[in-house]
C-alpha cells in the first residue's frame, strides 16, 4: 500500500514520481480513494489554498470543422446534430465576456472551431479582445482557435490575450488512434509557439478514449514536460454521430485517481476540472475539487454544463471561494 501523506510531502520537496508511484495512484483500490484525495489536497493546497478559478467557454465559430477528431462532434467526420455557424460578431463575443464577469468568472476563453483561423475570424478575435480588456481590465482572456502560425500568435499577444489552449487530448502513442487530420507534434508545436510569444500556455486531455493507463501516465508527464501553465482535464462525454460513440469506460472513482495523479506531476499547475465532469464524477464532482483548483462553468462547447447556481452552491458547501486574482506565471505558496 502506497503512503499517499509522505508521498505528498515527497512531491513538494521536488520529487517527481515514478513509473511504480504514479501506476500505484491509477490502480489504488477504492478503499484508498479518501486518503489518496487528502494527500493531493495537501499539495493543491500548498499552492493554491481552498480558492477555486472559475472558467467560463463562449463557443464563437461551431461545427464546420475540417479535421477528423473521433471525439468531437464538430469534425467533418461527426454526423452529430449540433448547431453550427460561423464566426460570432464582436459585439456576441464581447457580450459573453459579461456575462462571465456576471458570473464570477475570472477567465474567458474564446474557442471556436477548425484547423486554425483564417484572417477575418483572427481580426474579430483581435478587436473583441482589446474592447473586452478595455471593459474588463482584469479579466483573464484565453482564446483557443486552433493550430496558429507565428505572425498570428504574435498579434493575439499584442491584443492582450493572456492565454491560448490547445490540447494534446491524448498520448502520443495513442494520437493517431483519436486523429489522423494533424499530429501530435502540431499540437504540442502550437503550444511551444504561444509560450514563445508570451502568452501563458494552457494544454490538457480527455480521459476515457480507450486509452491505457500508460497513456494517461504519459499525458501527465508531457504536459510537466511542456510547462503548461494551466491544464484541463476532460472525461470523454460520448456524443451520437462521432466515431467514440457508446464509449463509456469511466467511474467516478478513477477519474478522481486521473485528478490526483495530475496534481502529483503537475502541482504547482492549475488544474481544471472541464468536460464532462457532470456525466463521469457525477455525485463525486465535489471530491474533484480537493486534487483540483479550477472548473468551467456554464456549457461546453457542443454539451450542456451543470447550473452555475450548482456550482456556486458546490463551492459553499466545500467552504471553498472563487479566485478572482489575475494571472501569473507561476502560483503564490500559500
Amino acid at each position: 500500500m502506497t503512503n499517499y501523506a509522505i508521498l505528498a510531502e515527497r512531491v513538494l520537496e521536488g520529487h517527481s514520481l515514478t513509473d511504480d508511484e504514479a501506476f500505484a495512484i491509477l490502480d489504488s483500490p477504492d478503499e484508498d480513494l479518501l486518503p489518496l484525495l487528502h494527500a493531493a489536497y495537501t499539495v493543491r493546497k500548498h499552492y493554491y489554498g481552498n480558492k477555486v478559478k472559475l472558467n467560463m467557454i463562449m463557443n464563437t465559430k461551431s461545427g464546420l470543422c475540417p479535421e477528423n477528431c473521433g471525439y468531437c462532434a464538430q469534425s467533418i467526420i461527426s454526423k452529430a446534430p449540433i448547431e453550427k455557424y460561423s464566426m460570432m460578431k464582436q459585439e456576441e463575443i464581447v457580450a459573453g465576456a459579461a456575462r462571465a464577469a456576471e458570473l464570477n468568472a475570472g477567465t474567458y476563453c474564446i474557442v471556436a472551431s477548425g484547423r486554425g483561423p483564417v484572417n477575418r475570424e483572427l481580426d474579430i478575435v483581435i478587436d473583441s479582445v482589446k474592447e473586452i480588456k478595455a471593459k474588463h481590465e482584469h479579466m483573464t482572456v484565453c482564446a483557443c482557435l486552433g493550430l496558429l502560425k507565428p505572425e498570428q500568435a504574435k498579434r493575439l499577444k499584442e491584443a492582450g490575450v493572456d492565454r491560448y489552449n490547445h490540447n494534446i487530448n491524448t498520448s502520443a502513442a495513442h494520437h493517431e488512434s483519436i486523429t489522423t487530420s494533424h499530429t501530435y507534434d502540431d499540437r504540442v508545436n502550437t503550444v511551444d509557439l504561444v509560450k514563445q510569444s508570451g502568452i501563458s500556455p494552457c494544454s490538457g486531455v480527455i480521459v476515457g478514449m480507450r486509452e491505457t493507463k500508460a497513456d494517461v501516465v504519459s499525458m501527465a508527464r508531457s504536459l510537466h514536460a511542456m510547462d503548461a501553465d494551466s491544464i484541463p482535464v476532460n472525461f470523454l462525454h460520448a456524443v451520437d454521430g462521432t466515431p467514440l460513440e457508446g464509449t463509456d469506460e469511466l467511474t467516478p472513482r478513477y477519474c478522481l485517481k486521473v485528478l490526483s495523479l495530475f496534481r502529483f506531476i503537475n502541482p504547482t499547475k492549475e488544474i481544471r476540472i472541464s468536460g464532462g465532469r457532470e456525466v463521469n464524477l457525477r455525485s463525486l464532482q465535489p471530491f474533484g475539487l480537493y486534487p483540483a483548483n479550477s472548473i468551467f462553468i456554464g456549457d461546453y462547447l457542443t454539451t450542456a454544463g451543470q447550473e452555475s447556481d450548482r456550482d456556486r452552491q458546490m463551492l459553499e458547501d466545500l467552504g471553498f471561494e472563487v479566485d478572482l486574482e489575475p494571472l501569473t506565471r507561476e502560483p503564490v505558496t500559500v
